[in-house]
């Protein structure tokens, strides 16, 4: 099969980042748990909604980003089986494409640079399987479409839902 898996909040954490960095610059406690269902940017006073909402324009907030928990074992053993591919929309963000490039290469080198899409639609896509945790990604792609569990996206039910990488791994290896 030909698997297609986006990065961020597939792969890698932003929404918990961005809770961090918000946490950090303005000295609050934000937690995930006042966050479900909404954006990031969406929990805070107005007044700092942009402030966050440009964390990902800041030169290093890709390269800093956590793993999705199980997501390198099991993307690894899903690399053994199929045929994987990172796709992920780089293009919005001056920084994104080196720092994705960049945090791939220390995350998931088994990823060659040949399998690592970074564009802007992703509706241009053919395969197998799409793994996105935005459903504005999933809507014409024309194989399986399957949206990853986020905050954000708790309260979204028109897709086919995978909660963790646990449940990738029972559905694919």
């Amino acid at each position: 099969m030909v698997i297609y898996l986006d990065m961020d909040e597939v792969l890698a954490d932003t929404y918990g980042a961005h809770i961090e960095i918000y946490n950090r610059e303005f000295g609050e406690k934000l937690t995930l748990d006042e966050c479900m269902g909404r954006e990031v940017w969406q929990c805070v006073p107005e007044e700092r909604q942009k402030s966050v909402r440009d964390h990902a324009r800041n030169e290093g907030f890709f390269i800093d980003l956590k793993p999705i928990e199980d997501s390198i074992r099991v993307v690894k053993e899903l690399n053994s089986k199929h045929e994987v591919y990172i796709a992920s929309a780089a293009m919005q963000f001056p920084n994104s494409l080196r720092e994705k490039s960049d945090w791939l290469d220390t995350y998931f080198p088994f990823i060659p640079w040949q399998h690592r899409i970074l564009l802007g639609h992703k509706h241009v896509l053919q395969g197998d399987v799409l793994v996105d945790d935005r459903s504005f990604n999933l809507q014409r792609f024309q194989g399986r479409p399957l949206l990853f569990t986020s905050p954000h996206n708790i309260h979204e039910n028109h897709f086919e839902r995978v909660h963790n990488w646990e449940e990738m791994a029972k559905l694919f290896l």
